[in-house]
Protein backbone atom coordinates (compact mmCIF):
# COMPACT_ATOMS: atom_id res chain seq x y z
CA UNK A 1 0.00 0.00 0.00
CA UNK A 2 1.08 3.54 -0.99
CA UNK A 3 1.07 5.77 1.97
CA UNK A 4 -0.14 9.24 1.78
CA UNK A 5 3.08 10.65 1.54
CA UNK A 6 4.38 8.80 -1.10
CA UNK A 7 1.26 9.50 -3.06
CA UNK A 8 1.57 13.30 -2.63
CA UNK A 9 4.76 13.62 -3.43
CA UNK A 10 4.57 11.67 -6.75
CA UNK A 11 2.12 13.72 -7.77
CA UNK A 12 3.81 16.55 -6.91
CA UNK A 13 7.26 15.06 -9.39
CA UNK A 14 4.41 14.20 -11.89
CA UNK A 15 3.15 17.87 -11.97
CA UNK A 16 6.42 19.19 -12.52
CA UNK A 17 7.87 16.58 -14.80
CA UNK A 18 10.10 15.71 -12.52
CA UNK A 19 9.11 11.59 -12.09
CA UNK A 20 10.69 8.99 -13.53
CA UNK A 21 9.49 7.86 -17.19
CA UNK A 22 7.28 5.10 -15.78
CA UNK A 23 4.73 2.90 -17.32
CA UNK A 24 2.76 0.62 -15.25
CA UNK A 25 2.46 -3.09 -16.62
CA UNK A 26 0.89 -4.65 -13.74
CA UNK A 27 3.29 -7.07 -12.49
CA UNK A 28 3.65 -7.94 -8.99
CA UNK A 29 7.49 -7.80 -7.51
CA UNK A 30 7.29 -11.68 -7.80
CA UNK A 31 6.23 -11.56 -11.69
CA UNK A 32 8.80 -9.06 -12.55
CA UNK A 33 11.56 -11.53 -10.58
CA UNK A 34 10.46 -14.34 -13.08
CA UNK A 35 10.11 -12.53 -16.18
CA UNK A 36 13.63 -10.54 -15.34
CA UNK A 37 14.82 -14.28 -15.07
CA UNK A 38 14.11 -15.25 -17.53
CA UNK A 39 14.86 -12.53 -20.09
CA UNK A 40 18.60 -12.52 -18.13
CA UNK A 41 19.08 -16.37 -18.54
CA UNK A 42 19.02 -15.64 -22.31
CA UNK A 43 20.93 -12.51 -22.34
CA UNK A 44 23.77 -14.56 -20.38
CA UNK A 45 23.52 -17.90 -22.78
CA UNK A 46 23.84 -15.35 -25.82
CA UNK A 47 27.06 -14.00 -24.63
CA UNK A 48 28.22 -17.64 -24.52
CA UNK A 49 28.37 -18.22 -20.88
CA UNK A 50 27.64 -22.07 -19.51
CA UNK A 51 25.00 -21.42 -17.15
CA UNK A 52 25.43 -25.24 -16.28
CA UNK A 53 28.42 -23.69 -14.31
CA UNK A 54 28.07 -24.28 -10.69
CA UNK A 55 29.33 -20.27 -10.46
CA UNK A 56 27.51 -19.13 -13.67
CA UNK A 57 23.99 -21.03 -12.86
CA UNK A 58 22.30 -18.60 -10.22
CA UNK A 59 23.28 -15.69 -11.80
CA UNK A 60 19.96 -15.00 -13.52
CA UNK A 61 18.39 -15.36 -10.34
CA UNK A 62 20.54 -12.96 -8.29
CA UNK A 63 20.28 -10.40 -11.07
CA UNK A 64 16.74 -10.61 -11.31
CA UNK A 65 16.26 -10.60 -7.43
CA UNK A 66 18.84 -7.68 -7.37
CA UNK A 67 16.88 -5.21 -9.83
CA UNK A 68 13.26 -5.97 -8.31
CA UNK A 69 14.47 -6.12 -4.61
CA UNK A 70 17.36 -4.06 -4.37
CA UNK A 71 18.74 -1.32 -6.64
CA UNK A 72 15.31 -0.47 -8.19
CA UNK A 73 13.59 -0.88 -5.43
CA UNK A 74 12.81 2.80 -5.45
CA UNK A 75 10.38 2.23 -8.70
CA UNK A 76 8.06 1.18 -6.16
CA UNK A 77 6.44 3.96 -3.80
CA UNK A 78 5.26 1.28 -1.80
CA UNK A 79 8.71 1.08 -0.31
CA UNK A 80 8.55 4.83 0.42
CA UNK A 81 10.15 5.26 3.42
CA UNK A 82 7.66 5.60 6.61
CA UNK A 83 8.02 9.57 7.60
CA UNK A 84 8.86 11.09 11.17
CA UNK A 85 7.62 14.59 10.75
CA UNK A 86 7.62 16.87 13.78
CA UNK A 87 6.23 20.25 14.79
CA UNK A 88 8.67 22.56 14.96
CA UNK A 89 7.73 23.36 18.96
CA UNK A 90 11.41 24.51 19.31
CA UNK A 91 11.03 27.05 16.85
CA UNK A 92 14.46 25.61 15.24
CA UNK A 93 15.09 28.64 12.75
CA UNK A 94 18.41 27.60 11.47
CA UNK A 95 19.72 25.25 8.89
CA UNK A 96 19.59 21.53 9.07
CA UNK A 97 22.41 20.24 7.26
CA UNK A 98 23.12 16.40 6.65
CA UNK A 99 26.43 15.72 4.64
CA UNK A 100 28.11 12.87 2.88
CA UNK A 101 25.41 10.57 2.11
CA UNK A 102 26.24 7.75 0.85
CA UNK A 103 24.84 7.60 -3.15
CA UNK A 104 24.24 4.23 -4.82
CA UNK A 105 22.60 4.99 -7.98
CA UNK A 106 22.18 3.10 -11.84
CA UNK A 107 22.56 4.95 -14.68
CA UNK A 108 19.46 4.60 -17.15
CA UNK A 109 21.49 4.94 -20.30
CA UNK A 110 23.79 1.68 -19.70
CA UNK A 111 22.55 0.63 -16.30
CA UNK A 112 26.03 0.59 -14.27
CA UNK A 113 26.96 2.16 -11.00
CA UNK A 114 26.36 5.97 -9.92
CA UNK A 115 28.63 6.41 -6.81
CA UNK A 116 28.80 9.49 -4.55
CA UNK A 117 27.59 11.67 -2.23
CA UNK A 118 24.77 13.88 -0.77
CA UNK A 119 24.67 16.72 1.50
CA UNK A 120 21.17 18.27 2.40
CA UNK A 121 19.61 20.93 3.68
CA UNK A 122 16.80 22.42 4.96
CA UNK A 123 15.86 25.76 6.99
CA UNK A 124 12.41 24.99 8.61
CA UNK A 125 9.34 26.08 9.16
CA UNK A 126 6.41 24.41 11.04
CA UNK A 127 7.65 20.94 10.57
CA UNK A 128 11.01 18.92 11.02
CA UNK A 129 11.98 15.84 10.33
CA UNK A 130 13.38 12.74 11.86
CA UNK A 131 17.43 13.25 10.57
CA UNK A 132 17.61 9.17 9.24
CA UNK A 133 14.73 10.42 6.87
CA UNK A 134 16.78 12.54 4.88
CA UNK A 135 19.02 9.67 4.03
CA UNK A 136 15.97 7.15 3.80
CA UNK A 137 14.64 9.77 1.35
CA UNK A 138 18.15 9.78 -1.03
CA UNK A 139 18.10 6.32 -0.76
CA UNK A 140 14.45 5.69 -2.46
CA UNK A 141 15.18 8.23 -5.30
CA UNK A 142 18.70 6.84 -6.40
CA UNK A 143 17.38 2.74 -6.44
CA UNK A 144 16.18 3.44 -9.73
CA UNK A 145 17.56 4.14 -13.19
CA UNK A 146 18.71 7.65 -13.10
CA UNK A 147 20.17 10.62 -14.36
CA UNK A 148 21.77 12.45 -11.33
CA UNK A 149 20.17 15.67 -12.63
CA UNK A 150 16.74 14.19 -12.29
CA UNK A 151 17.63 12.79 -8.71
CA UNK A 152 19.04 15.77 -7.19
CA UNK A 153 15.64 17.39 -8.35
CA UNK A 154 13.53 14.74 -6.95
CA UNK A 155 15.13 15.14 -3.70
CA UNK A 156 14.38 18.51 -3.89
CA UNK A 157 11.08 18.54 -4.37
CA UNK A 158 9.85 15.57 -1.89
CA UNK A 159 11.79 17.12 0.74
CA UNK A 160 10.10 20.14 -0.08
CA UNK A 161 6.71 19.24 -0.26
CA UNK A 162 6.86 16.85 3.09
CA UNK A 163 8.33 19.61 5.19
CA UNK A 164 5.89 22.41 3.94
CA UNK A 165 8.82 24.74 3.19
CA UNK A 166 10.62 25.98 -0.25
CA UNK A 167 13.86 26.30 2.16
CA UNK A 168 15.84 23.03 0.94
CA UNK A 169 19.05 22.59 -1.08
CA UNK A 170 20.49 19.16 -2.56
CA UNK A 171 24.12 18.75 -3.62
CA UNK A 172 25.54 15.36 -5.14
CA UNK A 173 28.87 14.62 -6.52
CA UNK A 174 29.70 11.32 -7.79
CA UNK A 175 31.68 9.32 -10.26
CA UNK A 176 29.41 7.54 -13.14
CA UNK A 177 30.72 4.72 -14.36
CA UNK A 178 29.56 4.79 -17.44
CA UNK A 179 32.18 7.64 -17.81
CA UNK A 180 34.71 5.27 -15.49
CA UNK A 181 34.74 2.08 -17.35
CA UNK A 182 33.40 2.45 -20.48
CA UNK A 183 33.41 5.14 -23.56
CA UNK A 184 36.04 7.79 -22.31
CA UNK A 185 36.92 5.42 -19.70
CA UNK A 186 37.77 8.52 -17.14
CA UNK A 187 38.79 7.27 -13.90
CA UNK A 188 38.94 10.81 -12.08
CA UNK A 189 36.05 13.09 -13.43
CA UNK A 190 32.94 13.69 -11.06
CA UNK A 191 29.69 15.02 -11.67
CA UNK A 192 28.48 17.50 -9.49
CA UNK A 193 24.84 18.89 -9.07
CA UNK A 194 23.15 21.47 -7.17
CA UNK A 195 19.10 22.24 -6.84
CA UNK A 196 18.48 25.13 -4.57
CA UNK A 197 14.99 26.32 -3.12
CA UNK A 198 13.75 29.50 -1.45
CA UNK A 199 16.61 31.34 0.80
CA UNK A 200 19.20 28.61 -0.51
CA UNK A 201 18.44 30.53 -3.95
CA UNK A 202 17.58 33.89 -3.07
CA UNK A 203 20.32 34.53 -0.17
CA UNK A 204 23.92 34.41 -0.94
CA UNK A 205 25.06 34.25 2.16
CA UNK A 206 22.83 31.24 3.10
CA UNK A 207 23.80 29.61 -0.19
CA UNK A 208 27.40 29.58 0.58
CA UNK A 209 26.66 28.30 3.79
CA UNK A 210 25.19 25.06 2.38
CA UNK A 211 27.39 24.92 0.00
CA UNK A 212 31.01 25.66 1.83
Amino acid sequence: MISNEAQIVREVLIARGLETPLQENGMSSEQKYERIKSLMTEVVGTLGLDLSDDSLAETPHRIAKMYVNEIFAGLDYARFPKMALIENKMQVEEMVKVRDISVVSTCEHHFVTIDGVAKVAYIPDQTIIGLSKINRIVRFFAQRPQVQERLTQQILVALQTLLGTDNVAVSISAVHYCVKSRGVMDANSQTETTALGGSFKSNARTRAEFLG
